[in-house]
């Protein structure tokens, strides 16, 4: 199952165009044309979508290249004139998926309709539990099919929070949105053979014929001709061995958050070295020193670790430390 188009609507002209290369391209057995009409944007300066109007444009698309189509819903009120103009597939974005409040009112307006499916991205924070409530809201309400789409916080996987979701409720699809886990084009088809690696159900691609002209997420829009690249390399999910794989990208993750750390506490270090430098203070300070190796090695303890690891670790970031600042 792939859900592929823009991120928003901006002309029928642009739908058509852009429905037209998504249908020759995608090997999925299911494709979803994608786009929003209505865009709940961060600041009120940047575009907001074309409205309703775009509803129009997506019941066109339906009808010329036979393809079920999807659009963003985060109100009530979106949910009845999208389910009245046709809309096959609904999706809950992040910011919507972080009320339940609001997950709830909108899971009981789409069981008043019969969308073929709805799909809800993770919440802008690492929550699981936050997401997997809301699926069972609406798996409980709307008595439809309900996707699960896995697009990451804040441009970082959280590849966890998705494992868990996948132990806990295994019987709901999982779908992988690389657009916005990435936000770069670039970074999408290496997340597209992930996704392969770890057996995801589907993917929710942006895909922008002129992504450089597009009014919203230009960055991590591909083209027509960068889909079909991925397509042709996809494996359709086989996974050589799942727990295994899921645990290494985890371990990967927490690797680079762990290497990123210490590239901010190194710069850190050169500030504070050019600070030392205008008030004539000794680079080395074997009294701070010494206080948070008593620290660390008081954490090391209640975390089950080795001091003489522990130990040893601070010795060499104090060494790059004192290297930094001189």
């Amino acid at each position: 199952m792939n859900i592929l188009g823009p991120c928003a609507a901006e002309s029928e002209e642009q739908l058509l165009r852009i429905a037209q290369r998504i249908s020759r391209v995608s090997r999925a057995s299911l494709t979803i044309f994608r786009a929003g009409v209505w865009k709940p944007r961060t600041s009120p300066d940047t575009f907001q979508g074309v409205g309703d109007i775009g509803l129009k444009w997506l019941q066109r698309v339906k009808a010329e290249y036979n393809l079920p189509v999807a659009t963003e819903v985060s109100t009530p009120e979106q949910v009845q004139k999208a389910l009245a103009a046709g809309i096959d597939y609904l999706w809950l974005g992040a910011r919507t998926s972080a009320n339940p409040i609001l997950v709830q009112a909108i899971a009981d307006e789409i069981a008043k309709g019969s969308p073929k499916g709805v799909l809800i991205k993770n919440p802008v924070n690492e929550d699981a539990d936050l997401w997997i409530g809301n699926i069972q809201r609406l798996t409980t309400n709307c008595q439809r099919p309900v996707y699960a789409v896995h697009r990451g916080c804040n441009h970082h996987p959280c590849w966890a929070m998705a494992y868990q979701l996948r132990k806990k409720l295994p019987e709901v699809p999982l779908l992988l949105d690389p657009s916005h886990m990435s936000g770069d084009a670039g970074k999408v088809a290496e997340l597209c053979s992930i996704a392969d690696e770890l057996a995801y159900d589907g993917l929710m691609i942006e895909v922008h014929d002129r992504p450089q002209e597009a009014l919203s997420d230009a960055k991590q829009q591909i083209t027509p001709d960068e889909l079909e690249q991925i397509m042709l390399q996809s494996s359709n999910g086989q996974s050589s061995n799942g727990q295994l794989t899921w645990l290494r990208r985890m371990m990967d993750e927490v690797d680079d958050t762990l290497w990123e750390t210490i590239a901010r506490r190194m710069n850190v270090s050169r500030q504070i070295g050019e600070y030392k430098k205008a008030n004539g203070i000794e680079v080395v300070q074997p009294t701070r020193f010494e206080e948070i190796k008593t620290k660390r090695l008081a954490w090391a303890t209640e975390h089950n670790l080795s001091e003489e690891s522990v130990r040893e670790l601070l010795e060499t970031l104090h060494r790059e430390s004192i290297r930094q600042q001189q």
